[in-house]
Protein backbone atom coordinates (compact mmCIF):
# COMPACT_ATOMS: atom_id res chain seq x y z
CA UNK A 1 0.00 0.00 0.00
CA UNK A 2 1.01 3.48 -1.19
CA UNK A 3 1.77 5.67 1.73
CA UNK A 4 2.08 9.59 1.24
CA UNK A 5 5.16 11.70 2.39
CA UNK A 6 3.51 14.83 2.92
CA UNK A 7 4.57 18.48 3.99
CA UNK A 8 4.00 18.94 8.04
CA UNK A 9 2.76 21.78 9.93
CA UNK A 10 6.01 23.31 11.66
CA UNK A 11 4.13 26.65 13.36
CA UNK A 12 0.46 27.01 14.43
CA UNK A 13 0.30 29.91 12.23
CA UNK A 14 1.87 28.13 8.98
CA UNK A 15 -0.03 28.07 5.74
CA UNK A 16 2.87 26.88 3.47
CA UNK A 17 6.46 25.80 3.95
CA UNK A 18 9.52 25.31 1.71
CA UNK A 19 11.16 22.10 0.77
CA UNK A 20 14.93 22.17 1.11
CA UNK A 21 16.24 19.02 -0.48
CA UNK A 22 16.10 15.55 -0.32
CA UNK A 23 18.05 13.21 1.36
CA UNK A 24 17.19 10.35 -1.21
CA UNK A 25 16.02 10.46 -4.93
CA UNK A 26 13.44 8.58 -6.60
CA UNK A 27 13.23 4.94 -6.92
CA UNK A 28 15.73 4.71 -3.36
CA UNK A 29 15.03 2.51 -1.19
CA UNK A 30 14.48 4.30 2.74
CA UNK A 31 14.03 2.70 5.84
CA UNK A 32 11.04 4.13 8.16
CA UNK A 33 12.30 6.79 10.45
CA UNK A 34 15.61 7.78 8.41
CA UNK A 35 15.41 11.50 7.47
CA UNK A 36 13.74 11.75 4.35
CA UNK A 37 13.66 15.40 3.31
CA UNK A 38 14.83 18.56 4.71
CA UNK A 39 12.04 21.93 5.30
CA UNK A 40 12.43 25.37 6.44
CA UNK A 41 11.11 25.84 10.03
CA UNK A 42 11.50 29.52 11.60
CA UNK A 43 14.54 30.00 9.63
CA UNK A 44 15.82 26.81 10.54
CA UNK A 45 16.30 24.01 8.75
CA UNK A 46 14.62 20.96 10.10
CA UNK A 47 14.81 17.10 8.64
CA UNK A 48 11.92 14.76 8.41
CA UNK A 49 11.71 10.97 8.88
CA UNK A 50 10.56 8.81 6.42
CA UNK A 51 6.47 7.81 7.47
CA UNK A 52 7.16 4.26 5.98
CA UNK A 53 10.17 1.48 4.45
CA UNK A 54 9.32 1.55 0.64
CA UNK A 55 10.95 2.45 -2.58
CA UNK A 56 10.31 6.52 -2.84
CA UNK A 57 8.32 6.94 -5.73
CA UNK A 58 6.22 10.25 -7.71
CA UNK A 59 8.56 13.07 -6.18
CA UNK A 60 5.96 16.02 -7.01
CA UNK A 61 8.16 18.85 -5.74
CA UNK A 62 12.57 19.69 -5.51
CA UNK A 63 14.62 21.79 -3.60
CA UNK A 64 13.34 25.36 -3.48
CA UNK A 65 9.37 24.50 -4.11
CA UNK A 66 6.77 26.62 -1.43
CA UNK A 67 3.87 24.37 -0.92
CA UNK A 68 0.90 24.41 1.25
CA UNK A 69 1.20 22.54 4.41
CA UNK A 70 -0.07 19.35 4.23
CA UNK A 71 0.46 19.34 0.21
CA UNK A 72 2.01 15.86 -1.21
CA UNK A 73 5.74 15.28 -1.78
CA UNK A 74 6.05 11.79 -2.88
CA UNK A 75 4.67 8.18 -1.98
CA UNK A 76 6.96 5.00 -0.75
CA UNK A 77 5.46 1.90 -1.99
CA UNK A 78 6.37 -1.88 -1.81
CA UNK A 79 9.10 -3.14 -3.89
CA UNK A 80 7.17 -4.31 -7.13
CA UNK A 81 3.67 -2.58 -6.38
CA UNK A 82 2.47 -1.30 -9.54
CA UNK A 83 1.92 2.49 -8.76
CA UNK A 84 0.96 5.15 -10.84
CA UNK A 85 1.69 8.82 -9.96
CA UNK A 86 -0.69 10.47 -11.95
CA UNK A 87 -3.79 8.55 -10.39
CA UNK A 88 -2.73 8.00 -7.48
CA UNK A 89 -2.48 11.76 -7.44
CA UNK A 90 -6.14 11.92 -8.88
CA UNK A 91 -7.10 9.54 -5.83
CA UNK A 92 -6.13 11.89 -3.28
CA UNK A 93 -7.88 14.90 -5.25
CA UNK A 94 -10.86 12.96 -5.34
CA UNK A 95 -10.68 12.49 -1.47
CA UNK A 96 -10.45 15.80 -0.84
CA UNK A 97 -13.94 16.82 -3.05
CA UNK A 98 -15.07 13.89 -0.66
CA UNK A 99 -13.89 15.30 3.06
CA UNK A 100 -15.88 18.32 2.45
CA UNK A 101 -19.18 16.31 1.99
CA UNK A 102 -18.07 13.91 5.42
CA UNK A 103 -16.95 16.94 7.49
CA UNK A 104 -17.85 20.65 7.36
CA UNK A 105 -14.50 22.48 7.41
CA UNK A 106 -13.64 24.79 10.31
CA UNK A 107 -14.01 28.70 9.70
CA UNK A 108 -9.99 28.84 10.49
CA UNK A 109 -8.81 26.19 8.70
CA UNK A 110 -6.70 27.07 5.05
CA UNK A 111 -8.41 24.66 2.59
CA UNK A 112 -8.58 20.73 1.99
CA UNK A 113 -5.41 20.11 3.42
CA UNK A 114 -6.45 21.18 6.97
CA UNK A 115 -6.45 18.55 8.70
CA UNK A 116 -3.35 16.73 7.04
CA UNK A 117 -0.44 18.46 8.66
CA UNK A 118 -1.84 19.79 11.79
CA UNK A 119 1.45 18.98 13.67
CA UNK A 120 5.39 18.16 12.38
CA UNK A 121 4.61 14.62 13.80
CA UNK A 122 2.31 13.97 11.13
CA UNK A 123 4.33 13.94 8.78
CA UNK A 124 6.58 10.99 9.92
CA UNK A 125 3.00 8.63 10.04
CA UNK A 126 0.64 7.06 6.98
CA UNK A 127 -1.61 9.65 6.08
CA UNK A 128 -5.46 8.83 7.80
CA UNK A 129 -6.00 6.84 4.69
CA UNK A 130 -3.55 6.11 2.63
CA UNK A 131 -4.08 5.27 -1.07
CA UNK A 132 -3.67 2.02 -1.88
CA UNK A 133 -2.14 0.96 -5.67
CA UNK A 134 -4.16 2.67 -7.67
CA UNK A 135 -2.38 1.40 -11.01
CA UNK A 136 -3.72 -1.84 -9.61
CA UNK A 137 -7.17 -1.14 -8.97
CA UNK A 138 -7.70 0.90 -11.86
CA UNK A 139 -8.05 -1.77 -14.16
CA UNK A 140 -11.62 -2.18 -13.90
CA UNK A 141 -12.88 -4.63 -16.30
CA UNK A 142 -15.08 -2.76 -19.06
CA UNK A 143 -17.03 -3.05 -22.33
CA UNK A 144 -17.92 -0.90 -25.11
CA UNK A 145 -21.18 -1.98 -25.37
CA UNK A 146 -22.57 0.65 -28.31
CA UNK A 147 -19.75 2.42 -30.47
CA UNK A 148 -21.36 5.63 -32.49
CA UNK A 149 -19.52 9.07 -33.00
CA UNK A 150 -19.32 11.65 -30.59
CA UNK A 151 -18.42 11.81 -27.05
CA UNK A 152 -19.58 8.44 -25.19
CA UNK A 153 -21.80 7.63 -22.45
CA UNK A 154 -20.55 6.11 -19.36
CA UNK A 155 -22.60 3.33 -17.53
CA UNK A 156 -21.89 2.62 -13.50
CA UNK A 157 -23.93 0.19 -12.28
CA UNK A 158 -25.40 -0.24 -8.42
CA UNK A 159 -24.00 -2.45 -5.28
CA UNK A 160 -23.78 -6.02 -6.33
CA UNK A 161 -24.44 -5.90 -9.86
CA UNK A 162 -22.40 -5.56 -13.18
CA UNK A 163 -21.88 -4.06 -16.56
CA UNK A 164 -24.52 -6.25 -18.08
CA UNK A 165 -27.19 -5.18 -16.39
CA UNK A 166 -27.24 -1.91 -18.50
CA UNK A 167 -27.44 -3.78 -22.10
CA UNK A 168 -31.67 -3.79 -22.34
CA UNK A 169 -31.19 -0.17 -21.34
CA UNK A 170 -28.64 0.40 -23.86
CA UNK A 171 -30.55 -1.20 -26.80
CA UNK A 172 -32.98 0.88 -26.57
CA UNK A 173 -30.56 4.15 -27.00
CA UNK A 174 -30.71 5.95 -30.40
CA UNK A 175 -27.37 4.29 -32.67
CA UNK A 176 -25.38 7.46 -32.83
CA UNK A 177 -24.24 6.91 -29.50
CA UNK A 178 -21.45 4.99 -27.68
CA UNK A 179 -21.53 3.27 -24.81
CA UNK A 180 -19.19 2.10 -22.30
CA UNK A 181 -19.97 0.30 -19.01
CA UNK A 182 -17.65 -0.41 -16.34
CA UNK A 183 -17.31 -2.74 -13.29
CA UNK A 184 -16.64 -1.52 -10.14
CA UNK A 185 -14.18 -2.98 -7.82
CA UNK A 186 -15.53 -5.59 -5.44
CA UNK A 187 -18.04 -6.32 -8.84
CA UNK A 188 -18.42 -8.23 -11.83
CA UNK A 189 -14.67 -9.21 -12.78
CA UNK A 190 -13.03 -6.11 -11.40
CA UNK A 191 -11.35 -6.96 -7.98
CA UNK A 192 -11.40 -4.76 -4.99
CA UNK A 193 -7.63 -3.72 -4.98
CA UNK A 194 -7.69 -0.66 -3.07
CA UNK A 195 -9.63 0.82 0.01
CA UNK A 196 -13.57 0.23 0.47
CA UNK A 197 -14.40 3.94 -0.09
CA UNK A 198 -16.45 6.10 -2.63
CA UNK A 199 -13.13 8.12 -3.24
CA UNK A 200 -11.29 4.87 -4.28
CA UNK A 201 -14.05 3.87 -6.69
CA UNK A 202 -14.80 7.26 -8.21
CA UNK A 203 -10.60 7.51 -8.73
CA UNK A 204 -10.62 3.86 -10.18
CA UNK A 205 -13.54 4.60 -12.42
CA UNK A 206 -11.90 7.71 -13.68
CA UNK A 207 -8.48 5.98 -14.08
CA UNK A 208 -10.38 3.59 -16.28
CA UNK A 209 -11.80 6.35 -18.54
CA UNK A 210 -8.34 7.60 -18.79
CA UNK A 211 -6.82 4.24 -20.28
CA UNK A 212 -9.80 4.22 -22.24
CA UNK A 213 -9.23 8.31 -23.57
CA UNK A 214 -12.19 9.03 -22.88
CA UNK A 215 -11.89 12.77 -21.25
CA UNK A 216 -15.27 13.57 -21.96
CA UNK A 217 -18.86 12.02 -21.57
CA UNK A 218 -22.30 12.08 -20.70
CA UNK A 219 -22.41 9.90 -16.78
CA UNK A 220 -25.32 7.63 -15.95
CA UNK A 221 -24.90 6.16 -12.63
CA UNK A 222 -27.39 3.25 -10.86
CA UNK A 223 -27.32 3.08 -6.55
CA UNK A 224 -23.94 2.89 -5.83
CA UNK A 225 -22.62 4.07 -9.34
CA UNK A 226 -24.76 7.40 -8.95
CA UNK A 227 -23.07 8.39 -6.49
CA UNK A 228 -19.54 7.52 -8.15
CA UNK A 229 -20.22 9.08 -11.29
CA UNK A 230 -21.86 12.83 -9.18
CA UNK A 231 -18.41 13.04 -7.35
CA UNK A 232 -16.70 11.93 -11.08
CA UNK A 233 -18.57 15.02 -12.65
CA UNK A 234 -16.53 17.15 -9.51
CA UNK A 235 -13.18 15.35 -10.69
CA UNK A 236 -10.18 17.34 -12.01
CA UNK A 237 -9.04 16.66 -15.45
CA UNK A 238 -12.34 15.17 -16.76
CA UNK A 239 -15.57 16.80 -18.73
CA UNK A 240 -18.69 15.96 -17.50
CA UNK A 241 -21.51 16.73 -20.04
CA UNK A 242 -24.54 15.55 -18.54
CA UNK A 243 -25.17 13.73 -15.15
CA UNK A 244 -28.16 11.00 -15.09
CA UNK A 245 -28.44 9.50 -11.63
CA UNK A 246 -30.86 6.53 -11.23
CA UNK A 247 -32.12 5.74 -7.56
CA UNK A 248 -29.10 7.10 -6.51
CA UNK A 249 -26.92 6.62 -3.08
CA UNK A 250 -26.01 9.39 -1.09
CA UNK A 251 -28.87 11.56 -0.72
CA UNK A 252 -29.92 10.77 2.47
CA UNK A 253 -29.11 8.30 5.60
CA UNK A 254 -31.88 6.13 5.26
CA UNK A 255 -30.90 2.64 3.18
CA UNK A 256 -32.63 -0.91 3.63
CA UNK A 257 -30.02 -2.59 5.46
CA UNK A 258 -31.85 -5.73 6.12
CA UNK A 259 -31.62 -6.14 2.33
CA UNK A 260 -28.04 -5.11 2.45
CA UNK A 261 -27.66 -8.24 4.67
CA UNK A 262 -29.37 -10.91 3.65
CA UNK A 263 -28.42 -10.14 0.17
CA UNK A 264 -24.91 -10.71 0.71
CA UNK A 265 -25.47 -13.42 2.82
CA UNK A 266 -27.83 -15.78 0.57
CA UNK A 267 -26.03 -18.44 -1.06
CA UNK A 268 -28.79 -20.26 -3.50
CA UNK A 269 -31.56 -19.27 -5.56
CA UNK A 270 -33.91 -20.06 -2.76
CA UNK A 271 -32.51 -17.41 -0.69
CA UNK A 272 -31.22 -15.04 -2.72
CA UNK A 273 -34.92 -14.82 -4.46
CA UNK A 274 -36.88 -12.98 -2.13
CA UNK A 275 -34.47 -10.37 -1.40
CA UNK A 276 -34.11 -9.99 -5.49
CA UNK A 277 -37.70 -9.24 -5.45
CA UNK A 278 -37.04 -6.31 -3.62
CA UNK A 279 -35.48 -4.49 -5.87
CA UNK A 280 -38.64 -4.42 -7.96
CA UNK A 281 -42.29 -2.91 -7.65
CA UNK A 282 -43.62 -5.80 -9.51
CA UNK A 283 -41.55 -9.17 -9.65
CA UNK A 284 -42.24 -10.38 -12.71
CA UNK A 285 -39.74 -7.52 -14.04
CA UNK A 286 -36.89 -8.91 -12.33
CA UNK A 287 -36.98 -12.48 -13.98
CA UNK A 288 -34.98 -15.85 -12.59
CA UNK A 289 -31.89 -15.12 -15.10
CA UNK A 290 -30.97 -12.39 -13.46
CA UNK A 291 -31.04 -14.66 -10.00
CA UNK A 292 -29.18 -16.89 -11.82
CA UNK A 293 -26.77 -14.62 -12.84
CA UNK A 294 -26.08 -13.10 -9.68
CA UNK A 295 -25.76 -16.83 -8.11
CA UNK A 296 -23.10 -17.15 -10.93
CA UNK A 297 -20.77 -13.95 -10.08
CA UNK A 298 -20.94 -15.40 -6.61
CA UNK A 299 -18.60 -18.14 -7.46
CA UNK A 300 -16.00 -16.01 -8.26
CA UNK A 301 -13.41 -16.10 -5.07
CA UNK A 302 -13.03 -13.12 -3.08
CA UNK A 303 -16.40 -11.08 -4.78
CA UNK A 304 -18.88 -11.43 -2.16
CA UNK A 305 -16.05 -10.64 0.61
CA UNK A 306 -15.02 -7.87 -1.17
CA UNK A 307 -19.10 -6.46 -1.12
CA UNK A 308 -19.18 -7.09 2.27
CA UNK A 309 -16.23 -4.54 2.84
CA UNK A 310 -17.73 -2.20 0.85
CA UNK A 311 -21.08 -3.05 2.38
CA UNK A 312 -19.70 -2.60 5.64
CA UNK A 313 -17.88 1.21 4.46
CA UNK A 314 -20.62 2.85 2.32
CA UNK A 315 -23.39 1.55 4.50
CA UNK A 316 -22.45 0.81 8.17
CA UNK A 317 -25.26 -0.05 10.57
CA UNK A 318 -28.09 -0.09 8.01
CA UNK A 319 -27.34 3.74 7.33
CA UNK A 320 -25.73 5.78 4.15
CA UNK A 321 -22.52 6.94 5.33
CA UNK A 322 -22.16 8.99 1.86
CA UNK A 323 -23.56 12.27 0.69
CA UNK A 324 -23.39 13.27 -3.02
CA UNK A 325 -25.59 16.65 -2.53
CA UNK A 326 -22.52 18.70 -2.59
CA UNK A 327 -21.56 17.97 -5.56
CA UNK A 328 -25.49 18.02 -7.13
CA UNK A 329 -25.86 21.48 -5.18
CA UNK A 330 -23.32 22.95 -7.25
CA UNK A 331 -23.95 21.22 -10.73
CA UNK A 332 -23.88 23.17 -13.85
CA UNK A 333 -24.21 20.82 -16.32
CA UNK A 334 -28.09 19.37 -17.51
CA UNK A 335 -28.72 16.59 -15.04
CA UNK A 336 -31.68 14.37 -13.86
CA UNK A 337 -32.30 11.77 -11.08
CA UNK A 338 -34.56 9.34 -11.77
CA UNK A 339 -36.39 7.45 -8.70
CA UNK A 340 -38.98 4.68 -8.42
CA UNK A 341 -42.02 5.72 -6.35
CA UNK A 342 -41.64 2.36 -4.93
CA UNK A 343 -37.96 1.84 -3.64
CA UNK A 344 -38.02 -0.19 -1.28
CA UNK A 345 -34.07 0.39 -0.74
CA UNK A 346 -33.48 3.79 -1.37
CA UNK A 347 -36.53 5.82 -0.09
CA UNK A 348 -37.80 7.81 -3.17
CA UNK A 349 -38.53 10.84 -0.49
CA UNK A 350 -34.66 11.64 -0.30
CA UNK A 351 -34.20 12.79 -3.63
CA UNK A 352 -36.77 16.00 -2.40
CA UNK A 353 -34.86 19.03 -2.11
CA UNK A 354 -32.00 18.83 -4.55
CA UNK A 355 -31.29 22.07 -6.78
CA UNK A 356 -33.73 23.49 -8.80
CA UNK A 357 -31.80 23.29 -11.71
CA UNK A 358 -31.89 19.26 -11.87
CA UNK A 359 -34.71 17.59 -13.18
CA UNK A 360 -36.47 14.91 -10.96
CA UNK A 361 -38.15 11.81 -12.34
CA UNK A 362 -40.52 9.85 -10.53
CA UNK A 363 -42.22 6.97 -11.94
CA UNK A 364 -44.85 5.33 -10.58
CA UNK A 365 -45.37 1.74 -10.41
CA UNK A 366 -41.68 1.73 -10.13
CA UNK A 367 -39.21 0.20 -7.69
CA UNK A 368 -35.32 0.83 -7.24
CA UNK A 369 -34.82 -0.47 -10.75
CA UNK A 370 -36.10 2.04 -12.94
CA UNK A 371 -33.35 1.12 -16.29
CA UNK A 372 -35.25 -2.55 -15.69
CA UNK A 373 -38.47 -1.76 -15.02
CA UNK A 374 -39.34 1.23 -17.46
CA UNK A 375 -36.80 0.64 -19.63
CA UNK A 376 -38.33 2.88 -22.55
CA UNK A 377 -39.41 5.82 -20.21
CA UNK A 378 -35.99 5.90 -19.06
CA UNK A 379 -34.26 5.35 -22.33
CA UNK A 380 -36.53 8.41 -23.35
CA UNK A 381 -35.23 10.80 -20.54
CA UNK A 382 -31.76 9.63 -21.13
CA UNK A 383 -31.92 10.79 -24.77
CA UNK A 384 -33.32 14.12 -23.93
CA UNK A 385 -30.39 14.58 -21.31
CA UNK A 386 -27.78 13.62 -23.87
CA UNK A 387 -29.27 16.34 -26.31
CA UNK A 388 -28.99 19.04 -23.82
CA UNK A 389 -25.39 18.16 -22.77
CA UNK A 390 -24.20 18.06 -26.01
Amino acid sequence: MAVEVILPRVASNAATGRLNRWFADEGDHVCEGQPLFEIDADQAAMAVDSPASGVLRGLRAGAGDALPVGATLAWIVGEGELFDPDLQALAGELRALLAPAATAPQADTPGAERDRADEPMRAASPAPSPAPAIGESARLNRLWLARGEGAPIVFVHGFGADLNGWRPLVGRLPDAYSALAVDLPGHGASSLAGEASLAELTAAVAATLAEEGVAAAHLVGHSLGGAVVAALSAAPNFRALSLALIAPAGLGPEVNGAFLAGFLRARSAASLSPWMRELVADPAALGSALVNTTLRQRAVEGLVEAQTRLADALFPDGAQAIDIRPWLAEIAIPAKVIVGVEDRILPARQADGLNGLIALHRLARVGHMPHLEARAEVARLLTELFRAGR
